[in-house]
């Protein structure tokens, strides 16, 4: 086998996690008892799992994943280490799709031929679609083994909300990856404004907005009136995250109710600073060279965008300090964090077991601290923090958005939140680009309602 001459520097580390993962070898020799006691040996414990982990040597398992760039790099790199270090003998052999709909369809067709592979990196609601179906391995079991799981100080290294979107009375997975979206957010140009914080809730954000588009309307140029506050962004997990921000959410435990107040608020409030000139639609591919040129003060993008909107400022030759906020809330602000998930499929005790080792050892600090400096995303474990000195030196955005850590929220736990959540950037697209009068949000607010009740049925 060869390993990848990036990885082999890698395997110093790789030890190192294995012993931590690995339980203590107990003394070689026993201490000298009084004469008249008598020692009554204990039996020795069988693992819960009730496989023996010698009974894993020579498991060759499939894994699907759809990561890609640096992600997919990291991801092979860290499985060929794996597979060159692991204690039990375990070789993965990984596959990957170009994108999460191409996975989830690529395992439906496996399902029906038989063929599935033993562990797969998908999106949580994939993942519940096809625990419906009883082909996902409950994890509970493995997370809390005595001698294959994690410790009450391990689980608690994760942030809560990563840790708990796939706690769903049973754990159909483990964090694979995460990002989130957040704004972008000109923070040289808000102190010319007078702005010396970052808006905190959502009428700090029309104030800050509509100065910036004031700042148009006071030159010579009547071409640039409508620049200079939030460019439009109708992503899904854009409305979703403005919905949380005012109070709302579109899901209810099994129920859609995209119809509320709260709702209905965020949509309405959205539109209301459209409609004053502070915010305005952009037709180009992404928002970043706005961004750059001061057309826009805040513009929204997931933390894997980050480096586009550096090469914008590059190119742009702006020497403006910029940063990544979540988004202001009327409690406090948030961001939605969102991702693929490790989720074992039903196959044997024995690869099933394996499988769980492999997604515990890719969730070790030393690992993610590797997918970190590669893709640039959200840590999985808190203690990556105190091992990424100076990447966190040197990609400031980077560490503000990792500063959010407490503030995410996760996505509905819904199979068909995989369709459903589309509903918010088509209805969000319709608001927009046929400038909807603000009283007719409500309309579009039951129509969602509708689509989403029809596709929770399917």
């Amino acid at each position: 086998m060869t390993i990848p001459r990036r990885s082999l520097t890698l395997i110093l580390l790789a030890a190192l996690a294995f012993s931590a993962c690995t339980p203590a070898t107990p003394p070689a020799s026993t201490p000298d008892l009084p004469d008249d006691e008598t020692v009554t040996p204990t039996p020795t414990a069988l693992p819960t799992l009730g496989v023996d982990a010698a009974s894993l040597r020579g498991l060759s398992l499939q894994v699907w994943h759809a990561f890609a760039g640096e992600s997919a790099q990291v991801f092979n790199d860290q499985v060929s280490l794996f597979n060159a270090v692991n204690e039990w003998g375990v070789t993965i052999v990984p596959t990957g799709y170009g994108d999460y709909l191409t996975l989830f369809e690529a395992l439906q067709a496996a399902i029906e031929s038989g063929q599935t592979p033993q562990m797969i990196a998908a999106l949580p609601e994939q993942a519940l679609a096809w625990d419906a179906d009883g082909l996902v391995v409950d994890l509970t079991p493995y997370t809390g083994d005595p001698e294959y799981g994690l410790t009450s100080a391990e689980i608690g290294d994760f942030p809560a909300a990563f840790w708990a979107q796939d706690e769903t009375g049973e754990r159909v997975g483990v964090p694979a990856q995460r990002s989130a979206r957040f704004l972008f957010y000109n923070q040289t140009w808000a102190r010319e404004l007078g702005f010396t914080e970052p808006p905190q809730t959502p009428d700090e954000f029309r104030q800050q907005a509509c100065a910036a588009n004031a700042a148009f309307k006071s030159d010579a140029d009547l071409q640039n009136d409508g620049y200079g506050g939030w460019v439009v962004d109708t992503h899904w997990q854009t409305v979703y995250s403005w919905m949380l921000a005012f109070g709302g959410d579109p899901a209810d435990g099994e129920a859609y109710t995209f119809r509320t107040d709260a709702n209905q608020a965020a949509l309405e409030f959205l539109k209301g600073i459209y409609d004053s000139n502070c915010a305005w639609l952009s037709t180009e591919a992404t928002p970043y060279d706005a961004f750059a040129a001061r057309q826009a003060l805040f513009v929204t993008g997931d933390l894997a965008d980050a480096p586009l909107a550096s090469l914008a400022m590059t190119s742009a030759a702006s020497a403006d300090e910029w940063t990544l906020i979540p988004f202001p809330g009327m409690d406090e602000p948030l961001a939605v964090a969102y991702g693929p998930s490790y989720t074992v499929l039903q196959s044997s005790p024995e690869a099933q077991l394996a499988a769980w080792l492999f997604a515990r050892w890719m969730l070790t600090p030393e690992s993610q601290a590797l997918w970190v400096e590669a893709a640039g995303l959200l840590p999985l474990r808190l203690s990556v923090m105190n091992m990424i000195g100076p990447y966190r030196t040197a990609k400031p955005q980077w560490e503000a958005a990792a500063g959010s850590l407490s503030l995410l929220e996760t996505v509905p736990q819904l199979a068909s939140w995989r369709k459903a959540r589309y509903l918010l950037e088509d209805g969000m697209d319709y608001i927009f680009l046929v400038n909807l009068p603000v009283d007719q949000v409500p309309t579009v607010l039951d129509e969602m309602q509708a689509m989403a009740e029809e596709l929770s049925g399917e």
